[in-house]
């Protein structure tokens, strides 16, 4: 079964991603469970909670079928102390929302060493901070984002992921989000049958898919190998369609969010239909 949706918006409280996501169609979706640009924000109140949670069942989504990202301003690599211990305080905090709302990821990026320490030290400094917020939560994994790798980015080559899982405690509760633009953007060729295969054998090689708890699905407007982080619609820019038509029927996919944030939300409908086309007896309903 693939599930397949978009990062819907949650303005107005959590309880209305859940609503949005069945408007265009999706069996999958992400959503902030707070202001993604803000370092604060106030306490999910209960109402919310219980109204999410319902609006989920009844909108036919289980937890396996919701991915939620944390903040953009969370750096769990950070260099410097305060600005590391400040990261780490909000991830736990993104942590605590998902276990409140009763979902079991949490999508971030892993982080960045400024250029003030060497990439080993950054992402001893992530597999911590990941250990520290696992540590003080129960039932959510932290799903690491494959990276562009634009300016001082870590996550954009399989070995710093798999460096980051190697030093987690918790095994049974570290993941993996692959988003293709990024993959892309970083150098793993992605634009043909054989460039899949090629990709997603280094992917099971070097981390394993054991590890795949969910997707992005985005073009790109960058070029190959440019490290660029720039989205784009299906089929549109340098991407082209060989690797969603590669990943919808291959069962190693089944069950993970697989969620679009291409840049023109109109079209998601119509992605969403086109990716579901793609998966043997679907059909085009």
């Amino acid at each position: 079964m693939k599930y397949i949706g978009a990062h819907v918006s949650a303005a107005g409280g959590v309880e209305n991603a859940p609503l949005n996501a069945q408007k265009i169609g999706a069996t999958a979706f992400a959503l902030f469970t707070k202001n993604q640009r803000q370092w604060h924000a106030r306490p999910l109140s209960p109402e919310s909670i219980t109204a999410f949670r319902a609006n989920c069942e009844r909108c036919g989504f289980s937890p396996a079928q919701i991915l939620p990202h944390d903040s953009y301003l969370i750096n769990l690599g950070h260099p410097e102390r305060e600005a590391l211990e400040k990261s780490r305080a909000a991830f736990l905090d993104e942590m605590q929302r998902c276990e409140q709302l009763g979902l079991i990821y949490l999508n971030f990026h892993p982080g960045s060493h400024l250029r003030k320490i060497s990439e080993a030290d950054c992402l001893t400094r992530i597999a911590e901070s990941i250990n520290l917020a696992l540590d003080a939560t129960r039932g959510v994994t932290a799903v690491i984002e494959n990276t562009a790798g634009q300016g001082s980015n870590l996550g954009y080559r399989f070995e710093h992921i798999a460096e980051i899982i190697e030093q987690v405690e918790d095994k049974s509760r570290i993941g993996v989000c692959l988003d293709t633009c990024h993959s892309f953007a970083a150098g793993y060729e992605l634009r043909t049958t054989e460039g899949c295969e090629t990709t997603f054998q280094t992917f099971a090689d070097v981390v394993g898919f054991d590890y795949l708890c969910g997707m992005h699905l985005n073009g790109s407007k960058a070029t190959f190998g440019s490290r660029v982080d720039r989205h784009h619609s299906l089929g549109q820019g340098e991407l082209g369609m060989s690797v969603f038509e590669y990943i919808m029927p291959d069962e190693r996919f089944d069950g993970i969010p697989l969620v679009l944030e291409t840049i023109d939300e109109s079209l998601w409908p119509d992605e969403i239909r086109l990716l579901q086309s793609m998966v043997p007896g679907a059909g085009n309903g």
